[in-house]
């Protein structure tokens, strides 16, 4: 599946790609926007060609750019990287969506803050579904074992899973990483939890999101995709 050219350029080459990517993409998964290391400006030319979802995976970085884009009210700001706890207010008072929940401490860190800001962040829990040293998340065992502590916090609204296969797999072995990050969001919908739903599965960028897409992801983040080579 290809994602067409791999330079940014002009505001029509990057509405071009949009809608490229559009047609790939079933109207029930969302596209989210990685931003990360683009400017403002680039964040600003998305908007205009109709994009409303942007992800950051820094969180001084994302600021910075939510600040010169403040007068684009109905972008929805999601954040995906590894979260240190020192920064976990910043992100709730600054991002919509969570997807890089990867502990329950830092789950429970994040339910204080958003309590204390009078917020309910929507958050998707970071899985880690094989081994790989470059990544954080949830083992299997221990997030179904935490998962009565985690439905206790009810200043998050968990939605979902995030899924990020380690680097160098096949697509048939990316394929079965995301099935079961399916497999998984399915067994835990299927428990009596009250606020935990399981409804979003946050799987797939610009190099696998076709096997993503095929394994049930409801949200893709693409940042070469769209955007180009960083």
């Amino acid at each position: 599946m290809s994602l067409g050219p791999s330079h940014l350029g002009s505001k029509d080459e990057l509405s071009a790609r949009l809608a490229h990517i559009r047609q790939q993409v079933p109207p029930s998964v969302r596209i989210i926007g990685v931003t990360k290391t683009f400017s403002s400006d680039i964040v600003r030319q998305a908007y205009d060609a109709g994009f409303r979802e942007f992800a950051e995976n820094k969180v001084q970085e994302g600021i910075a750019k939510q600040a010169k884009l403040s007068d684009l009210t109905d972008i929805t700001w999601h954040f995906i990287g590894h979260i240190q706890s020192n920064k976990a207010l910043k992100v709730v008072e600054n991002f919509d969506w969570i997807h890089s929940v990867d502990s329950l401490k830092l789950a429970a860190r994040l339910n204080r803050q958003a309590k204390s800001l009078g917020k309910r962040p929507s958050c998707c829990l970071q899985v880690k579904l094989a081994p790989d040293p470059a990544k954080t998340g949830f083992e299997i065992e221990t997030l179904l074992s935490g998962l009565a502590d985690l439905d206790q916090l009810s200043a998050l609204d968990i939605r979902g899973l995030m899924v990020i296969p380690p680097y160098g797999l096949t697509n048939v072995q990316v394929r079965a990483i995301f099935e079961k990050g399916a497999a998984l969001a399915q067994e835990i919908a299927g428990r009596s939890l009250v606020n935990i739903k399981m409804d979003q599965l946050s799987m797939g960028m610009s190099g696998d999101f076709e096997q993503a897409i095929a394994a049930g992801a409801t949200m893709i983040r693409i940042g070469r995709g769209l955007f180009g080579q960083r």
